[in-house]
């Protein structure tokens, strides 16, 4: 396997990544084109024997992205038999999509730990594939390819468990750039709960979180009055992180 002898690997386990990015107020997705297959798959990869679970998917983020440092969550484990495809790793090794060598490794029952990114679009500059893949590309979240095996479940699973932390804990540093405005701070929120939220509303509540500070600079190229400019207050940001938010969308 990429990097490691099946040796050295976990019996089992496996590790999956959503790693969302926000783009021109769209949520998108890094996903991994197979090699031969129409079809796609989630970043992901396998456990070494020394190696613990959250390092696996560090080091899996870090591979396709580039980037260190990411925010990342365990959200779910996927363990249902029914996810167990027999013969999917012989028919990869048929169609020359993996080693013939991997094949038997590939068709024992996995379970998978599901982890969540966030990380900000732009800095992301060559999604890098894996040796199993043809390409490594961001793909929207209303309009995605057909994903192999419960690469799909486990998406959703990731999108929803998303929403929900909406309600107690901030996400804007991980997905904007550094300085941004309050109508792009409401379009990520609004795009990641797929409803519209009022304008007025959203902004007494973000400002009441204090993790905000305004620039004192405006949006420059803005056709009306420009928007000022806002930024996280880091340290506050990630107390905010720890101890939670008292709030609801």
């Amino acid at each position: 396997m990429p990097g490691f002898a099946t040796d050295q690997l976990l019996q089992g386990l496996s590790v999956d990544c959503v790693i969302f990015g926000f783009h021109q107020n769209e949520l998108k997705v890094l996903l991994l084109k197979l090699k031969q297959l129409d079809m796609w798959a989630l970043p992901g990869g396998f456990v070494g024997v020394t190696e613990d679970v959250d390092q696996a998917a560090t080091r899996v983020l870090s591979e396709r992205t580039g980037l260190e440092d990411i925010f990342l969550q365990q959200f779910f484990l996927f363990g249902d038999a029914s996810r167990h495809r027999a013969g999917h790793g012989a028919r990869l090794a048929e169609l020359g999509a993996i080693p013939a060598e991997w094949a038997d490794w590939l068709d024992r029952r996995f379970v998978t730990l599901g982890y969540y990114a966030l990380v900000e679009y732009s800095r992301v500059k060559a999604p890098k594939p894996d040796q199993t893949s043809e390409s490594c590309e961001w793909c929207a979240l209303n309009a995605l390819p057909k994903l192999m095996l419960d690469h799909s479940e486990i998406l959703t699973k990731a999108h929803d468990t998303l929403k929900k932390h909406l309600n107690d804990q901030p996400i804007g540093l991980n997905l904007l750039p550094a300085q941004f405005t309050m109508p792009e701070l409401q379009a990520l929120y609004e795009t990641v709960l797929g409803t519209t939220l009022d304008r007025r509303n959203f902004q007494r509540k973000m400002l009441g979180y204090g993790i905000l500070n305004r620039t004192g600079k405006r949006m420059t190229g803005a056709p009306h009055k420009a928007p000022w400019l806002y930024e996280f207050d880091e340290e506050k940001y990630r107390l905010a992180l720890q101890a939670g938010l008292n709030t609801g969308w």
